[in-house]
Formats: structure tokens, C-alpha cells, sequence
């Protein structure tokens, strides 16, 4: 069992995008320090989030940490250019010695399509396109290829070459099942967002996976599938409660707001931090026991927890990440072997 984090790197308003990149690398050193498996960054390009570009982030963070692997979460292929996804994390990969992961998905906001260039109406093609070049790019080490929306490559080869073999490639789906099905049919692991709602409702996502990995004559040993989740860890579980509600439910307000959702406070919140709620709230006791909860209904090998929401506080996010590498992770690997 993998336990990680992933953050997008959330600016306070008015906050400074160069201090949380510095302080994001902290982050980054810190997960290594206490002993977490994986640390993910996500891609946006609006003004309340510092990171457009995680391979870039990531490799700050590879040049000052030894073992943790390093993914984006998510790289947003679909307005991405392969090739260049490709050397990036090659580059990444070799900096890190061998440690990158990419994370790949169509994205829960679409600022990036107008910003370079392309046709929200091609929004399903140009995932499906892109994904199969990088797919080759990964596995080939010289592709000639041909689609309709990016210009064919005739026997193209790409530097650097990266550490290991083969970049590990996810995919992150949000809950669509022609997703989970791709995922399966391709044979890539799969990385399950949960940001609402009782998480037991997704088990039939994961269901479906397995099935869809059984057709395509895969071995069952080989299924690869992650829960992505937000969550916070403090000393007492009402400490973690009091630090993660106003920074939580302001992001999420926000967001709802652009998408029509209503409002939500203190009740909504309580419940989401229940037992069936989708937040994984509290000392390291309880989080530690809600993680192997849900490996008891999912099945997954590897869970990664987003705790850097909107303007939490630093300091409070270092302890975080310390009881959740120190306190939370061994108690989960030992009853999840």
C-alpha cells in the first residue's frame, strides 16, 4: 500500500506565487524526510493556484529528496503536447533517478484550452489522440505516428532518455465509466478522484475496472488502482477539523459558485467528515483506520491525500504531512500487507 499527497499548490488571495512554489518544495523534502511513497502535483493556469508547469515544480522538489516518486496531479493531456510531456518527464526521470510518474487526465477545469489554442469541441478527441502518442512515446524508444489534430511523427526520436524503461503512466478519472473502461482496456493504472459523496458509491468504478482488465486477458495481480481524496491530519481530531474547515469550504464555495452548486458551511462539512463522508479528517488514529477502511472496500494499492486546500496555513500543513508519514502510514502498510 502507497500513501502520498498531491496539492495544487492553492495561493491565498493576494498571496505570493513564488512563496508557495518555495514553500511547495519544502513540502516535498519534508514527505521524503518521513517516509510517504509519492508526492503529486497538479497543473492549473488561473491566478489561485502557483503551479502551470508540475515537471518543473517536481524537479525542484527531485534535486532535494531521495526516494519519494514524483507524479503530476494531473498532467491536462488533452491541451498538452505529448512530446513535450514526454522530455519533460524524461528530464524529471533523470534528475530524479528514476523516480517520475505521469498522471494523466482530461482536467476538472478547461482555462487551458483557449489559452493554448484549442477547440473545447475536440474536448474527447484530443485526450483519445494524445494519449495514444504518449503511450508510444513511453513504450518506444522510435515512433513514426499519425492523427488528425497534432502533426505526424516519421521515426522520431526523443532526449533525454529517461532513467527507468518506462515512465509509469496513470490515468485519472472522475468518475465516467468510458474512463474507467479506456483505463483498463489500454492496461494502465487507474487513479480514482472522490471530492463528494459517500466513497462507497465508487466501488462500482472500481468493479467495472477489474472487469474491463479481465476481458482484455490481463492478469488480476496486475491491477494498479489509487484513491484520490482530500483529507488532513492534526494532533486531535477537532484540531484537524478547525484547521482544514475555512480553507476547505472557501475553495469549494468558490468553485461551486462557478459551477452552480450551492453554498455549503459548518453542517455540510461535519457530515463530510463522518464516517461515510468523503473527507479523511483527523488524528492519526482515525485517518489511519478510514484508509484501511476503504482499502477493505476498494481494494487499491495506493492512496493519495490532498491537504494543501486554499490558505491553510503552512506550519500546520508541515505537521500534516509529518503524522501522516510518521503516525498515519505505518499503521496502514502493517494492516494492509
Amino acid at each position: 500500500m502507497e500513501i502520498g499527497i498531491y496539492t495544487f499548490a492553492d495561493v491565498e488571495p493576494g498571496g505570493s506565487h513564488p512563496r508557495r512554489l518555495r514553500q511547495l518544495v519544502e513540502e516535498m523534502e519534508l514527505a521524503d524526510q518521513v517516509g510517504l511513497d509519492v508526492f503529486g502535483i497538479g497543473e492549473h493556469h488561473r491566478p489561485d493556484y502557483s503551479v502551470s508547469a508540475p515537471a518543473v515544480a517536481l524537479a525542484a522538489g527531485a534535486a532535494r529528496t531521495k526516494n519519494i516518486r514524483l507524479t503530476s496531479a494531473v498532467t491536462v493531456l488533452s491541451s498538452e503536447d505529448p512530446v513535450r510531456v514526454f522530455q519533460q518527464f524524461a528530464t524529471l526521470d533523470g534528475i530524479s533517478n528514476g523516480r517520475a510518474e505521469i498522471m494523466a487526465g482530461r482536467g476538472s477545469l478547461i482555462e487551458s484550452f483557449p489559452l493554448f489554442g484549442y477547440d473545447l469541441n475536440d474536448y474527447e478527441a484530443l485526450f483519445a489522440e494524445k494519449l495514444d502518442l504518449l503511450l508510444k512515446l513511453i513504450d518506444n524508444e522510435t515512433v513514426s505516428w499519425q492523427g488528425e489534430l497534432r502533426p505526424a511523427l516519421d521515426r522520431a526520436t526523443l532526449y533525454p532518455r529517461p532513467e527507468q524503461h518506462a515512465i509509469p503512466l496513470w490515468i485519472a478519472v472522475g468518475g465516467t465509466p468510458q474512463s474507467v473502461v479506456r483505463a483498463a482496456t489500454l492496461g494502465l493504472p487507474m487513479a480514482l478522484a472522490i471530492i463528494g459523496g459517500d466513497p462507497k458509491r465508487f466501488a462500482p468504478y472500481y468493479d467495472l475496472y477489474r472487469e474491463a482488465w479481465s476481458r482484455a486477458n490481463r492478469k488480476p495481480d496486475d491491477v494498479k488502482l489509487s484513491l484520490n481524496m482530500h483529507g488532513f491530519v492534526a494532533d486531535t481530531t477537532q484540531a484537524a477539523k478547525d484547521i482544514f474547515y475555512e480553507p476547505h469550504t472557501a475553495v469549494m464555495n468558490r468553485i461551486g459558485k462557478e459551477r452552480g452548486w450551492q453554498p455549503s458551511g459548518r453542517p455540510e462539512f461535519e457530515a463530510a467528515c463522518s464516517p461515510n463522508g468523503h473527507l479523511l479528517i483527523g488524528d492519526p488514529d482515525r485517518v489511519a483506520d478510514r484508509i484501511i477502511e476503504l482499502h477493505r472496500i476498494f481494494g487499491n494499492k495506493r492512496i493519495l491525500v490532498q491537504m494543501a486546500i486554499g490558505a491553510m496555513p503552512h506550519k500546520e500543513l508541515l505537521r500534516a504531512i509529518e503524522l501522516l508519514g510518521t503516525k498515519v502510514a505505518p499503521k496502514v502498510k502493517e494492516a494492509c500487507q
